[in-house]
Parts: C-alpha cells; sequence; structure tokens
C-alpha cells in the first residue's frame, strides 16, 4: 500500500492536495505534517504529525526524515514554497522520493525579479521588472518604465504579498515606507514592474524530463479579499473559470522550457494579458500544486494529482494530448463553505430570477 507524506496538513492547499491525490488513488495512505497544531485539527490525512516550522529547516529536514521513517513513506509532497525549498534542499537525505524541478531552478523561480528578468532574456513574454535598490529610487525606475501605472510587490511569496498599483513615484515611496514601519520589509525586498491591464490566466502543468505530460488553465474572475487590498486582487481567485487558452499553454510551455530543458515537476504559472490580450508570465510557482488544485482535477481526461503521484513514484505514465481541456467550468468559494465547481449550463438551475 503506497503511503505519500504531505505537508501543510490541515490547511486550505494541504487538504486540497490530499483530496486530490485520493480521489487519484482511493487506497493511498496519506501522512499529513504541519506546524500549527490547530490547523493540524483539521487534517484529513489518515496519520498527522506536528512537526518544527519550514523556516528552521535544520529541525524541520529531521522531523520529516523522522516521520518518512517511521511511515515507510514513499513520496514527500511539499505544498507551500518554503517546504518546496526546504524539501527540495534536504531531498537527497529524506529516505523518500520527491518529485521536484532541480533546487536552482526553484531559488531561481521563487525571487520575482529574477524569474521575470531571467524569462525576458529568453524571449519569453514577462512584464519588464526592476529591483528596487533604495527607498528614494523611484523617479528613476518609472523612468525606465512603459508610461502609466507600475506595480509593487515583494519579490518573494505568494497571495499577492506585498503587492500594490502605483500611478506615481510618490505613491511607490510610501508603499515601501509603510512596510518598513509596519512590517520590517525593507526596500530591497522590492521590485517595481510594468502594469498588465487585461486577463488573469493561471495554467497547472506537470513535466517529466523536459516533456509537458499534462497542463490545464483556468482563468480568475474574482478574488479572496479583493475589495480590502490596495491591489484588489489576490493570486486566490473566489470565482475561476476553466477555458481553452492555446496561447497560455504555448507562453507556459516556453517559459518551463527556458527554466530547464530537462524539467521535471509541477510548474504553476500565473500570467497576466496586456492592453492587446498578450498573456505575459508574472509568476512561476515551481514544485507544489495551486490552490485551485480542486478545479483542476473533477473536470477533464486526467488529474494532475494522478499524473504527478505515477511520475513521482516512477510508475509509467500515457497521456495523448498533454492538454486537458473542459471549458465552461466555473469554481465558486467563499470562507467557511464548501466549494462549488459547476458547468456554465448549470448556473441558473434552481435559481429564480427577479431582477
Amino acid at each position: 500500500m503506497t503511503r505519500v507524506l504531505v505537508t501543510g496538513a490541515g490547511s486550505g492547499l494541504g487538504n486540497n492536495v490530499i483530496r486530490s491525490l485520493r480521489a487519484a488513488e482511493p487506497a493511498l495512505v496519506v501522512v499529513g505534517c504541519h506546524a500549527d497544531r490547530f490547523l493540524l485539527k483539521k487534517s484529513d490525512a489518515d496519520v498527522n504529525y506536528l512537526v518544527p516550522p519550514s523556516h528552521a529547516a535544520a529541525a524541520y529536514a529531521a522531523a520529516l526524515r523522522r516521520v518518512v521513517a517511521r511511515e515507510r513513506v514513499a513520496l514527500v509532497v511539499p505544498v507551500s514554497d518554503e517546504d518546496v525549498r526546504v524539501v527540495s534542499r534536504h531531498r537527497r537525505r529524506l529516505g523518500a522520493r520527491v518529485f521536484l524541478p532541480r533546487h536552482p531552478v526553484i531559488e531561481l523561480c521563487q525571487d520575482k525579479y529574477r524569474v521575470s528578468a531571467y524569462l525576458r532574456r529568453c524571449g519569453v513574454p514577462a512584464p519588464r521588472t526592476l529591483p528596487v535598490r533604495r527607498g528614494d529610487d523611484m523617479a528613476r525606475l518609472f523612468r525606465r518604465l512603459p508610461p502609466g501605472r507600475a506595480w509593487c510587490r515583494i519579490r518573494r511569496g505568494s497571495g499577492s504579498y506585498g503587492a500594490a498599483p502605483v500611478d506615481t513615484p510618490a505613491q511607490a515611496r510610501a508603499w515601501l515606507r509603510l512596510w518598513r514601519e509596519m512590517r520590517g520589509v525593507p526596500a530591497t525586498e522590492f521590485s517595481l514592474c510594468e502594469y498588465l491591464p487585461g486577463r488573469d490566466f493561471g495554467c497547472q502543468s506537470v513535466w517529466d524530463r523536459g516533456r509537458m505530460v499534462l497542463a490545464k488553465t483556468f482563468e480568475r474572475l474574482a478574488y479572496f479579499g479583493g475589495g480590502s487590498q490596495p491591489s484588489g486582487v489576490s493570486s486566490v481567485a473566489s470565482l475561476a473559470r476553466s477555458v481553452v487558452e492555446p496561447v497560455v499553454v504555448d507562453v507556459c510551455r516556453a517559459a518551463v522550457t527556458a527554466l530547464d530543458p530537462r524539467g521535471s515537476g509541477l510548474y504553476c504559472i500565473d500570467l497576466k494579458a496586456d492592453a492587446a490580450g498578450a498573456p505575459h508570465v508574472t509568476d512561476v510557482n515551481v514544485g507544489r500544486f495551486s490552490l485551485t488544485t480542486g478545479l483542476y482535477d473533477l473536470i477533464g481526461k486526467h488529474s494532475t494529482a494522478e499524473i504527478y503521484l505515477a511520475l513521482g513514484l516512477g510508475r509509467p505514465v500515457e497521456v495523448a494530448d498533454p492538454y486537458d481541456i473542459a471549458p465552461d467550468h466555473y469554481l465558486v468559494r467563499d470562507v467557511d463553505t464548501v466549494p462549488s465547481i459547476v458547468h456554465a449550463e448549470q448556473l441558473f438551475e434552481g435559481i429564480t430570477d427577479l431582477r
């Protein structure tokens, strides 16, 4: 009986991954771990372990090794950027398999400035992005970007952490000052990039030694907490729709190939379209599933979790067409409710429209 270890068990992403893995292989034994004892109580795993936080890398890795040995774990599945980074760094000493990109690729992709600059050098569409060297440097940086609004954000993290649109150098300086004074984040942790006003896409793809095995795409239509954030958006969609956008897949394929011609593992890529509608890569989340995995895995011919599990365990996989399309399914989420996935044709079933 196959046994896997899922980090972040009890969190939204951790439990999403556990559900998708179980749907792919019902007999799977899932071992969960988390550093938060309260979230761990919500875990859907069969067995759960309280471990040190992943930012205490040595202690965290040692705890994972103990869990792997005790539970005879075959595959370790990290679910957050920090988990991915630590698991990757210690991959040869965990005692179980991992299915991750090479560590230098992970380090590159987890720096939003570095990965954007690298992709642009490789000819992959990405917003022009500049590093902030000091807080009073904004006027010079604005002059180097296209005229108009810019996007100011922290170079690491997820969920639009520290991100805001800014129209002037003064607004950018004020944003940096707020984060320095309230959160202790120095200006050098930020980047400034061109603002892309178009559609917001996500593409989750699974790769094996340079070959795209499976890819699925969706579009974010509304955001969790968007109304309370200066940016108005988040990487977490409260409403998303599955879409057929071959150009999005083409851009993602070009991005992953540029990052590693022999790449393996998960690549969850966020893209924004420019004013002309052309998609640009804004984030490359490597080694972990997207929070929208439920939408990916409950529709279409194939499940990304199923393909990930098979490849991670060294099993053969055959997918005729890597772009798995199932358009016009909507993912609807809200706090303290079970997410729903409905097709466009079902949206008004059981509803009386009195508008």
